[in-house]
């Protein structure tokens, strides 16, 4: 379960994962890595234009999938938990952080 806790560079709020959650979302960033890794090589071997952007195309829906599940799990956890404790502001940062997103 998710718990916040303060002294966390990240705006004072910090989010507690279960081993699981921590390991799917660091295999998944491991392989953006990978993905990253392999259109740099993919760069300094002169590859067709088109072949980099398909490769570019797959690393930003890694990205976007990657961010879903983030916000998926903030959501049923950190923002279920502040509404239910009249902490109502935290639907005001959702909708910010929703909009950074779709920028």
């Amino acid at each position: 379960m998710e718990k916040e806790t303060t002294n966390c560079c990240c705006g004072g709020k910090k989010t507690e994962r279960s081993e699981e959650q921590k390991k799917k979302l660091l295999n998944r960033l491991s392989r953006l890595e990978g993905q990253v890794r392999g259109v740099r090589k993919m760069i300094e071997n002169d590859a067709y234009c088109n072949d980099v952007l398909i490769q570019t195309a797959a690393i930003s829906a890694a990205v976007n999938a990657f961010s879903r599940e983030v916000l998926r799990s903030h959501l049923h956890s950190c923002v279920i938990r502040d509404i239910r404790e009249g902490k109502d502001e935290v639907a005001d940062e959702l909708m910010e952080t929703l909009e950074r997103m779709m920028r």
